[in-house]
């Protein structure tokens, strides 16, 4: 879902910076939690199944697959989650400067983000869903429907790439880029954008969550294989724990089990 190929200058510009100033910790974060008996997640919850607010027992949590994934890490080192929500944007430079241990936010492996972290193995498959009005919904069938329609995309996210798939399509023009994906169901909704590229879980939690927008069946290919979580250069012992917990989850079915909680967490009242 998140996290594009196609980064601006200054996002560029931001990674190498954190890449510099991360390279100024030697501690590998694996230590760093050990010490303080605390693993640090850097995520951005505006993206359900993934990570999201819910409110449980009264209280505000953040919650979803991703998160399911980060509690297992911290059980297997033996230490406590700390869950820091923020921009998407600040996710890969907080990890890089050691403002937290590691990220997990729906994120592919691009290039750009390489520059900065190690990445772990890769825990879920990238699939594509359109977004469109149900109203609309018979006009839409293939990638040609979406010819000169504004389609929305996250902000930094990998949508932006796989945008490109719609034939004659013009970034400049035609390209939508809105930080939370409500606000881009907003904008499709009132007829600011024709279309939204997400992951089509969460095409399938807003599609359930909400009558006036459904899913179309068009087929567009993921910019990546799937997601994966990241951590500082400087970290090659946390990666290869996360890693190990990652292939004990597989091997265990979990990972299924915990796509299919998360989506019932979304259409729980």
């Amino acid at each position: 879902m998140k996290k594009s190929k196609v980064f601006k200058m200054a996002t560029v510009s931001m990674l190498l910076m954190a890449l510099l100033v991360g390279c100024g910790a030697k501690e590998d974060r694996y230590d760093a939690a050990q010490s303080a008996k605390k693993l640090v997640l850097a995520t951005n919850a505006e993206y359900a199944p993934f990570e999201f607010h819910k409110d449980i027992d009264g209280k505000d949590k953040i919650v979803g697959y991703d998160i399911m994934i980060a509690e297992e890490i911290a059980k297997d080192l033996g230490v406590e989650l700390e869950i820091k929500d923020m921009s998407f944007s600040a996710v890969v430079e907080s990890v890089a400067t050691g403002k937290a241990d590691f990220a997990m936010a729906a994120m592919d492996p691009t290039p750009e983000r390489e520059k900065a972290m190690l990445f772990s193995k890769t825990y879920y498959t990238a699939v594509a869903g359109v977004l469109v009005k149900k109203d609309d919904a018979d006009k839409f069938k293939s990638a040609d429907d979406l010819k000169g329609l504004t389609i929305g995309v996250q902000t930094g996210s990998t949508f932006v790439d796989v945008a490109t798939q719609i034939p004659a399509f013009n970034d400049k023009e035609q390209l939508m880029q809105l930080d939370k994906v409500g606000d881009l169901v907003q904008a499709l909704e009132s007829n600011r954008a024709g279309a939204v590229l997400v992951e089509l879980p969460v095409a399938q939690a807003y599609a359930s969550n909400n009558s006036n927008v459904v899913i179309a069946p068009i087929q567009l290919e993921p910019a990546s294989e799937g997601y994966v979580a990241g951590v500082a250069k400087n970290s090659p012992k946390l990666q290869a724990a996360i890693d190990k917990t990652i292939e004990r989850l597989k091997n265990e079915g979990k990972l299924d089990e915990f796509i299919n909680e998360a989506n019932r967490l979304v259409e729980s009242d």
